[in-house]
């Protein structure tokens, strides 16, 4: 039974592992990017990770656009290498959309790449009900755009 909640700091080392399978971004960063989560209990930042039994399995990382209502960018998402295509993604998304909606926010922005290695990834957010709201050319690098996904809450 997957168990998906806000992280903890005793997560940390188990999320690094899921980390080192993906390439969200390097394990290294993880205490730092959650540092405010953490410390700050004004943060309306969400850090949040999928458990099965006591293994973390997948991590996601949401916070607020700033001078927006109600409008969230979801940061990081990502589930362990070995278990993909098994639909935690898709109840990691759920998982977010629903404690967004309850907080009374609304909408959620996802952003990601042009490149053939993302296509599976934008696929994924156009079959949870996303739209492909604004492409930004050579964002990330020379002919690798931006595409950013919107979806109302």
């Amino acid at each position: 039974m997957t168990n998906i909640r806000p992280i903890a700091k005793s997560d940390l080392s188990a999320l690094k592992e899921v980390l080192h399978t993906i390439e969200l971004f390097p394990p290294s960063m993880l205490e730092e990017m959650a540092a405010d989560f953490f410390n700050n209990p004004q943060s309306a930042d969400i850090w949040f990770a999928a458990f099965e039994g006591d293994k973390a399995i997948s991590i996601g990382y949401c916070g607020p656009e700033k001078l927006t209502n109600g409008t969230f960018n979801l940061f990081a998402i990502g589930v362990r290498k070995d278990i993909q295509g098994q639909g935690i993604g898709t109840q990691m998304m759920q998982y977010i959309e629903n404690r967004l909606r309850q907080d009374g926010q609304r909408i959620l922005i996802v952003e990601t790449s042009s490149g053939a290695e993302f296509q599976l990834t934008r696929q994924f957010y156009e079959k949870l009900g996303y739209a492909k709201e604004a492409v930004i050319r050579d964002f990330w690098d020379e002919g690798d755009d931006k595409v950013v996904f919107w979806k109302k809450l």
